[in-house]
């Protein structure tokens, strides 16, 4: 099973302010859009919550400490990140994505083979920031520049990279 991770992060590794975006990018949700459709993804209670609802066409896997912590039916909760990678596991998947927030983009790192880094060209003040990456450990396989426009609130490049 291919770990793979997908976010948005500023310059300063913001990726987010009372549970919720700083930033504007039409592009980079259809991106997100079409990279997670139909895929499983593991993220936080709180990025779940932010959300409001289950993404359409995917599978959430929430992680909460919380054991009375519910989801909807064909969703999962389970208590911490390697019981989410067992479940993928188990389910036979191709690929499962991490979707966040911080702690579980942190704690997923030593399991991740590839990353998909929306690189926002901003530094906003925030409250949730992506970790700290060795990046010997990576390489960088494709970059898409996209300019600030009436859609994008900034310009961003999408970055690809795949563990060495």
């Amino acid at each position: 099973m291919k770990v793979s991770l997908i976010v948005a992060k500023a310059e300063n590794n913001v990726i987010g302010k009372n549970n919720d975006l700083v930033w504007k990018l039409s592009d980079d949700l259809k991106h997100f859009k079409k990279t997670t459709t139909g895929q499983h993804l593991i993220m936080g209670r709180k990025t779940y919550e932010s959300m409001g609802k289950p993404l359409p066409n995917r599978t959430s896997i929430v992680v909460s400490r919380n054991e009375d912590y519910s989801v909807p039916d064909e969703h999962f909760c389970v208590q911490n990140l390697e019981q989410a990678l067992a479940l993928g596991k188990k389910l036979n998947l191709e690929t499962i994505i991490i979707a966040g927030g911080g702690e579980i983009y942190k704690m997923a790192l030593p399991y991740v083979d590839e990353m998909i880094i929306t690189e926002v060209k901003v530094t906003p003040e925030g409250d949730t920031f992506f970790p700290e990456i060795n990046w010997s450990e990576w390489q960088e396989t494709k970059r898409e520049h996209f300019e600030k426009n009436d859609k994008n609130e900034y310009a961003f490049d999408i970055a690809f990279y795949k563990r060495k």
